[in-house]
């Protein structure tokens, strides 16, 4: 009886959580079983794998987090509670927690890309008239994404503007590098961009990081080169003129041949 009793209470919940999926909860640290994590978070215990914490991050019993519920999945002993700190989604339901403008849904976030511990960038979007999606997400001197770069231990979160026009997307999304001229290959998913001298270790980033979260962000994959100089720019173009001109030239000569020899 007892052990149906203690079965029906996990049951009932279980299914109290399942319905929390995807939001954020708070937790106490109770032990580690190896790389994962027990957690306390209330009414039970829940797990938090190797896999879903933050690599960089020092974890000690009776340290109170918060996590993301992540899932509800079949363990070896029953079902078992997920959750994660890892997840780009707990950046996004951070800045919800944070941003009155994205719980109400007057700002959205469209995507967001991760490496966990080190930097994120999330790409937000308004319709609502008068609402400013890059500076609600910042906050009053930066308050707001503080709030959240704090939480996740002091990984790095850049804000940058959604759009519906690729190219001004992938160039916003390397930010902080400015100035940016992007070339889309659309069939490939490929865009090449360039970059003044100036922004050319900003717009790649350290071991490639901004590129590679860019890439995350727009599902394209990215060829940062270096733009040339204005005058170097102009020489190319009006050489390829020439070019294209002396090719005409030839074509024509070709056919005054033709013509005479008939």
């Amino acid at each position: 009886i007892h052990q149906k009793i203690r079965e029906a209470e996990k049951g009932a919940i279980m299914d109290e959580f399942s319905g929390r999926v995807g939001t954020l909860i708070s937790g106490m640290i109770l032990r580690f079983d190896g790389s994962n994590v027990r957690v306390d978070i209330g009414r039970t215990e829940a797990i938090m794998p190797a896999s879903e914490r933050i690599p960089s991050e020092r974890l000690s019993a009776n340290q109170r987090l918060t996590f993301l519920l992540k899932a509800i999945e079949e363990g070896p002993k029953g079902k078992d509670i997920i959750l994660s700190r890892a997840d780009p989604l707990f950046v996004e339901k951070l800045f919800a927690r944070e941003v009155p403008e994205v719980a109400s849904g007057s700002v959205i976030v469209k995507m967001t890309a991760r490496e966990a511990g080190v930097r994120s960038k999330v790409a937000v979007f308004s319709n609502v008239s008068g609402v400013d999606p890059v500076g609600s997400c910042v906050g009053q001197k930066g308050v707001r994404v503080q709030a959240v770069t704090n939480e996740l231990g002091g990984e790095r979160v850049d804000i940058v503007p959604w759009s519906e026009n690729t190219k001004e997307l992938i160039a916003s999304s390397l930010s902080p590098a400015e100035n940016l001229s992007v070339i889309l290959d659309e069939e490939n998913k490929i865009a090449k961009v360039f970059a003044p001298e100036e922004m050319l270790s900003l717009a790649i980033g350290r071991e490639g990081q901004n590129v590679r979260l860019a890439a995350k962000l727009t599902g394209y994959r990215i060829e940062v080169e270096p733009s040339l100089p204005k005058k170097a720019a102009k020489t190319k173009k009006v050489k390829k003129v020439i070019k294209k001109k002396s090719a005409k030239k030839k074509i024509e000569d070709g056919s005054k041949k033709l013509d005479a020899g008939k």
